[in-house]
């Protein structure tokens, strides 16, 4: 035995699981499966019959959460596929940077300063537009396998 000391590096993660696995007969339309490791939306399932071989099929077409891309997959009924687990969040808006980046105040008081502004056109001229207007802005931010975006907008009054 040695009696050298290990160097770990620190990645501040409970190690918990980004996704879980669950069967692909079991994902319906508005749940979440992912593709070609993409968090996504399922939109439409349809399952095809057994064929002369075995396994019925589940033809998946999916929307990607953060970019909107559509990606398809097709997976055996009875394998298992990864879904991700889906979180959503509600931050009050404190401060909006030049640089892109907004600052949020999280339910115990402190400030969340990592997210950037929404790409969605709509989203982030009614960002804009509300807090140039001066009024009390409440984001909702989703966040799945280790990504973060503001999804959401929701105005609770002026200031």
């Amino acid at each position: 035995m040695s009696d050298e000391e290990h160097q770990f590096e620190s990645k501040a993660d409970a190690g918990a699981s980004k996704t879980y696995p669950q069967q692909a007969g079991a994902i319906r339309k508005n749940g979440y499966i992912v593709i070609k490791g993409r968090p996504c939306k399922v939109v439409e399932v349809s399952t095809s019959k057994t064929g002369k071989h075995g396994h019925a099929k589940c033809h998946f077409v999916a929307i990607d959460i953060f970019n909107g891309k559509k990606l398809e997959d097709i997976v055996p009924s009875s394998h298992n596929c990864d879904v991700p687990h889906v979180n959503r969040t509600d931050y009050q808006l404190i401060d909006i940077s030049e640089d892109g980046f907004v600052s949020l105040l999280t339910e115990n008081g402190n400030t969340k300063d990592d997210l950037r502004l929404p790409t969605d056109d709509a989203l982030l001229t009614q960002i804009k537009d509300g807090f140039g207007d001066g009024k009390d802005l409440v984001v909702t931010v989703m966040s799945a396998m280790g990504e973060e975006q503001i999804c959401a907008l929701k105005d609770i009054g002026p200031k």
